[in-house]
């Protein structure tokens, strides 16, 4: 999941040189992420049913082993356009196998585990802001951007060689043989996509911070991009924290759904707070921190929700998880965009609460 996150966001600080570099401009390189997102949603949907039908182990080793190449042709392309067509297929290879992981991970633990290995699994995407990010920075400031991308396809490839070796002599597939291969229908039902909604409320909330609070600290406190680094790392912390936590819950309470809903709504009051209340800069990053650890609880509960559906159709369901996951992505990124033309950043706390309470009404109707 850190390779596969690292893909794309590690991007992030080189956008400027990116640019310049492939003759183009920096919005346009910057919308390589929504590229990326497209892509990722869909092989995401396409490999979690596969791996029903023939197994998770094609996914899980062939996945990060094609991540490798096309971040190779993104660190070798000498074209904005190659580096675009590169960029969209490493999505689609991230798609290929984070769906997969997920109903993998569930499946290798016993149900009162599956919330702490889900949020353990989840953490690795926190991490890429964490660690991957500034160790981007710090080791593209000497090799440049196209050496983090080859940085990053070798660790894809460690990641194909550990799977490799752990799923080797193990069933991996949740299809009996002789039985007929799942339906999506069956597989999609309609407590099912009630809770995928749940995950695509909790990625907008997620993303509406997650994109857009440097650029809060940077144009409400004037603070620099060198001193943007460490709020940016508390606020890190806090999801990996969140992801811990929610994932004990998840397993030692009995009401999955109940957890996700106050998370939700207690993280809505809290961008009430993070985006009304701008006194400092050390207030503001406190209430960053509250808010997305309490966001990130929300998120494992969800999960092990969903690892409840049969096993044969694990797959299938937690592929739908990634498509919606990036459907949430862009909802984020979109709404924030439309927010900040119309009412600027003190419209966002509003327009987080009004999304956290839809996301918590899905959960508490017919728990």
């Amino acid at each position: 999941m850190f390779a596969a996150a690292s893909s794309g966001t590690t991007r992030a600080p080189f956008l400027l040189d990116m640019a310049r570099d492939l003759s183009t401009s920096m919005p346009l390189v910057a919308d390589l992420v929504a590229a990326t997102s497209i892509s990722w949603a869909i092989t995401g949907m396409v490999a979690g049913a596969g791996s029903d039908r023939w197994g998770r182990r094609p996914f899980l080793i062939l996945g990060p082993l094609t991540l490798t190449f096309a971040l190779i042709g993104i660190a070798t392309a000498p074209t904005f356009l190659l580096v675009a067509l590169w960029s969209v297929a490493a999505g689609g290879c991230s798609g290929m196998f984070t769906g997969v992981l997920f109903a993998e991970a569930s499946s290798r633990v016993a149900e009162g585990q599956q919330g702490r290995a889900l949020g353990w699994v989840m953490s690795g995407q926190s991490l890429t802001l964490l660690v991957g990010v500034p160790l981007a920075a710090f080791v593209g400031s000497m090799i440049g951007w196209r050496g983090v991308n080859l940085c990053v396809g070798a660790l894809a490839a460690v990641s194909a060689i550990g799977l490799l070796v752990t799923t080797h002599g193990r069933p991996t597939s949740a299809r009996a043989a002789g039985t007929r291969p799942p339906s999506t229908r069956a597989a999609l039902s309609w407590p099912v996509m009630r809770v995928l909604a749940m995950g695509i409320a909790e990625r907008v909330c997620y993303g509406l911070t997650i994109v857009y609070f440097a650029t809060f600290l940077q144009s409400t406190y004037q603070v620099s991009l060198d001193a943007v680094a460490l709020p940016l790392a508390i606020f890190a912390s806090g999801n990996i924290l969140g992801t811990i936590l929610g994932g004990q819950l998840a397993d030692k309470l009995p009401d999955r759904l109940m957890i996700y809903a106050v998370a939700m709504l207690t993280s809505g009051v809290a961008a009430l707070g993070l985006f009304g209340l701008r006194s400092s800069v050390t207030m503001s990053v406190g209430l960053g921190f509250l808010y997305v650890f309490l966001n990130a609880i929300a998120r494992p509960a969800m999960m092990a929700s969903l690892a409840q559906v049969p096993a044969h159709v694990r797959g299938t369901v937690m592929g739908w998880n990634v498509t919606c996951s990036s459907v949430g992505w862009m909802g984020a990124a979109g709404l924030g965009g439309w927010m900040l033309g119309i009412q600027g950043f003190a419209g966002f706390g509003p327009m987080t609460m009004v999304v956290a309470v839809i996301g918590a009404g899905l959960a508490l109707f017919r728990r």
